[in-house]
């Protein structure tokens, strides 16, 4: 991939390469996010049972580690599309464009914060040496602790995310060389994260995963798109011609 300046002047070709690019990671990105994110942690930890949690863990350490494994890859994942979707949006506004960067990246970067107290379960467990003063009981429960902080840390820096993804429903909406409904889509699974954190503060009861299931069509519907259509070369051009002139 070129790093030159995307410009009017761009082929049809460069543009479909980012287009294309951008599902190609997309698409890794859901596969690696459901395994270490959702599949794994499902298997592995018992929520209210630190005992058995910490025997799944160790007699499943290979999965654990593949599970971490597959978020490393998510989040560069995640940071690339980052890129990607403000070179192909900010000839739509360049300044909500920078906006959705920087909260899609501090979303990203809080969630690598979370799963460093994921993965530290895995020594927790094993008893690592500085440990060997606690208990097996104790060490058990140190390891749901520190599980539960992740799953906490998930929880706060997942609004950040959502709110980029407000940012980049709008632009993909106002756009014109992307589907509206794709737009649409992406701001309210955007709108479903925020909701997501606030009723986990505010009334836990009522922070249900269904606020959740917006965030996984908006991303089957983009990334499907992205890779079979891309997007409307000629209608993005004229943007970007649109945005030179001012």
């Amino acid at each position: 991939m070129t790093t030159r300046p995307i410009t009017s002047e761009a082929s049809a070709d460069s543009i479909q390469m980012y287009a294309r690019t951008a599902g190609v990671l997309g698409l890794i990105s859901i596969v690696a996010g459901g395994f270490g994110e959702a599949y794994v942690p499902a298997a592995l930890v018992v929520s209210q049972d630190a005992a058995a949690t910490a025997a799944k863990i160790i007699t499943s350490e290979s999965l654990f580690r593949w599970g971490f494994t597959a978020y490393l890859v998510e989040a560069l994942c995640d940071a690339g599309l980052t890129l990607l979707f403000y070179l192909l949006l900010r000839a739509v506004r360049k300044d909500l464009a920078l906006l959705a960067v920087f909260f899609r990246l501090i979303g990203t970067a809080g969630f690598a914060m979370a799963q460093t107290f994921y993965f530290a379960a895995l020594p927790i467990v094993g008893g690592a040496d500085q440990l060997r003063a606690f208990s097996p009981e104790q060490l058990h429960a140190l390891a749901l602790l520190s599980l539960k902080v992740s799953g906490y840390g998930q929880s706060v820096f997942t609004m950040f995310y959502g709110v980029g993804s407000v940012l980049l429903g709008y632009l993909m909406y106002r756009s014109g060389f992307l589907p509206k409904f794709i737009g649409i889509l992406l701001a309210l699974s955007g709108v479903g994260f925020v909701a997501k954190t606030f009723t986990w503060a505010l009334a836990p009861s009522y922070s249900s995963p269904l606020l959740l299931m917006p965030a996984g069509v908006a991303a089957l519907a983009l990334t499907g798109w992205l890779l079979v259509k891309g997007v409307d070369a000629a209608k993005w051009k004229e943007k970007v011609a649109l945005a030179e002139s001012r």
